[in-house]
């Protein structure tokens, strides 16, 4: 291959070598040429073209609404046929979310867990991007951030219910239960599918908006807040229209500050941490001490609750902030990286080709 020029540097081609290797020259001359991206502006590397990103959010809502919950029936209904049980009975009772059963919970989470396959298929296809590049600027999931980001979360947690505590008890309405429901089979097998498939939900919720259309938003507008609060927006509505006032601002504050983490951490790990410890405690508290029914669909809410869901997402993210730069959590990608994954960077020159 013959040796190609970055300027007037020579260049042996994207891959060749770590940025530590190359010369001084060399590294201010790619880094002039391509500048290190955030995570929300990812997209910029991949193919052009604004109707990419509105292509892609369309068949996201497609893919989260149909597809994912229609393969997800398939094995489901097989293994009612193999059982002998009528399939049209089983599936309107699995499919009743005001009346969860064990395996309708397991089938919401497992259909809300596909977005993760499918948003790295649009990455693939429609950006021309490795779908690496969803989990963070790695690219790939940081484990050790990862796990430290789940220990920031039980901080959170426990700075959480001591704001609980302190707000006056008749502010909130209704009073929470203290009684703790009976344990059965039935509960086991609840208990099983949040502890085992509440990663799964929470991850493949946050691929999708705070991965997917964080990155496709931040590529088409070049904005920080439209990529954070128009997925926040979308984060709140989807999850049903018949919920309150309340109930609408929480689920839009958290979307709020996991846009904002995957933008100041440049990945997915802390959102998905802080998503996953929160809904096991919902799930959990629900199981416990209320009904599950009633924890998937809130209608009611008070604005009382908003201090200390607020508490938990403010305090997990300030502590982020401060941990992520200690353990040297990279914001942004590489430029050597860039190059070498793709062969150009959005609304800049042409890399030089090489091996991909």
């Amino acid at each position: 291959m013959a040796q190609q020029t970055i300027g007037s540097t020579p260049y042996d081609g994207p891959g060749q070598g770590s940025s530590q290797d190359r010369s001084q020259a060399e590294r201010e001359e790619l880094a002039r040429l391509y500048p290190p991206l955030p995570y929300h502006q990812l997209h910029r590397a991949g193919e052009r073209g604004w109707w990419r990103s509105l292509v892609g959010t369309l068949l996201l809502v497609l893919g989260m609404v149909v597809v994912g919950p229609v393969v997800w029936l398939v094995p489901f209904v097989v293994g009612f046929v193999l059982d002998g049980r009528d399939v049209a009975t089983e599936l309107e009772s699995m499919l009743d979310l005001g009346d969860p059963t064990p395996l309708g919970l397991a089938y919401l989470m497992l259909a809300l867990g596909s977005l993760i396959p499918i948003t790295w298929f649009l990455t693939r296809v429609l950006h021309g991007l490795k779908p690496r590049w969803t989990t963070s600027v790695g690219p790939r999931l940081r484990w050790r951030w990862f796990a430290a980001s789940f220990g920031i979360a039980v901080v959170a947690l426990i700075a959480t219910l001591v704001v609980g505590v302190l707000l006056p008890s008749q502010g909130v309405a209704p009073e929470p239960s203290t009684d703790v429901n009976e344990f059965t089979d039935r509960t086991l097998d609840f208990l099983l599918v949040v502890l085992l498939l509440t990663p799964l939900q929470a991850a493949g919720e946050e691929y999708a908006f705070r991965g997917y259309l964080t990155q496709a938003l931040g590529g088409l507008f070049r904005s920080t807040w439209f990529a954070v609060l128009l997925p926040a927006l979308v984060f709140a509505l989807a999850h049903g229209v018949g919920q309150s006032l309340p109930v609408f601002f929480d689920r839009f504050a958290f979307g709020v500050v996991a846009g904002l983490l995957v933008v100041l951490t440049g990945g997915l790990e802390a959102p998905i941490a802080m998503h996953v410890l929160n809904n096991w405690l919902a799930f959990g508290l629900a199981i416990a001490f209320g009904d599950l029914g009633s924890s998937l669909n809130p209608t009611g809410g008070t604005w009382w609750s908003i201090p200390v869901t607020l508490t938990q997402s403010l305090v997990f993210l300030g502590l982020s902030v401060l941990v992520a730069p200690r353990m040297g959590v990279e914001t942004h990608a590489d430029p050597g990286v860039l190059v070498a994954s793709r062969g150009r960077v959005y609304g800049l020159p042409a890399a030089p080709a090489g091996p991909r």
